[in-house]
C-alpha cells in the first residue's frame, strides 16, 4: 500500500509540475463543468435525432440516471467513506503543488476529500453510455478523449491523485455498462422500443 501511495504521489507531482501559463488556462477551462453545457445539449439533441421519440426519451432518462448515480455514488460511497484528503488539502504535499489562483489571490483546492473523482466518474459515465448507444466510432473517440482530458485536468490542477481519477473512471464506466444492459433488456422486453435501423 505504501508503494502504491508513493507512486500516486510521484505521478501527481510529475503531471502537476508540467504547468505552463497556456496549459494553466486550458486545463482550468476543461475542468469547469458549466462550460460543457452546450456539449450536453448537443448530445441530448443528437439522441432525439438518431432515435425515435420513445426510445430517445428512454435513453435520455437513463443517461440522466447514469450521470446522476455516478456523481452520487462517487460522493456518498467513496469520498465520504474513504475520506482520503485531496492533495491540495494534504499538508504533506500541498506546498509542493502548483494550484490555480483566482483573481482575488485565493487558490482553488476543491472539496476536502478526493477518492474517487466525481469529474472522472461523471464524464466517463456519460462518454461510455452514449458511445454504446450511438455506436459511431468518430463520436466515441472524441467523447472519450474529452473525458480523458477533463479527468487529467484534475491531476494537473493538483486537486486529485491519479488513482482518484482511475477509480472515478472505472466507477463511471461500470455504471454506464450496467445501464446500457438495462437499456437493451427493456428494448428486447418491449419491442416497440426497438432501435430504429441506421
Amino acid at each position: 500500500m505504501e508503494i502504491l501511495i508513493n507512486w500516486d504521489t510521484n505521478w501527481l507531482l510529475f503531471f502537476n509540475g508540467l504547468h505552463t501559463p497556456f496549459l494553466d488556462s486550458i486545463m482550468w477551462f476543461f475542468s469547469q463543468s458549466k462550460v460543457w453545457i452546450p456539449l450536453y445539449l448537443a448530445i441530448f439533441a443528437f439522441i432525439f435525432r438518431k432515435l425515435n421519440l420513445r426510445e430517445a426519451s428512454f435513453a435520455l432518462l437513463l443517461l440522466l440516471l447514469v450521470v446522476g448515480l455516478a456523481d452520487l455514488i462517487s460522493v456518498k460511497l467513496f469520498k465520504e467513506v474513504f475520506q482520503r484528503l485531496r492533495p491540495s488539502h494534504n499538508p504533506e504535499i500541498s506546498g509542493l503543488l502548483h494550484l490555480h489562483k483566482y483573481n482575488d489571490g485565493q487558490f482553488y483546492t476543491g472539496g476536502l476529500y478526493g477518492f474517487v473523482s466525481s469529474h472522472a466518474a461523471n464524464t466517463f459515465a456519460l462518454a461510455s453510455f452514449t458511445s454504446l448507444i450511438f455506436r459511431i466510432k468518430p463520436y466515441s473517440i472524441l467523447i472519450i478523449t474529452w473525458a480523458v482530458i477533463v479527468s487529467y485536468s484534475r491531476i494537473y490542477l493538483g486537486v486529485h491523485y491519479p488513482f482518484d481519477i482511475l477509480g472515478g473512471a472505472i466507477l463511471g464506466t461500470i455504471i454506464a455498462l450496467l445501464f446500457y444492459y438495462l437499456f437493451n433488456f427493456v428494448l428486447k422486453k418491449w419491442p416497440d422500443l426497438k432501435l430504429t435501423p441506421p
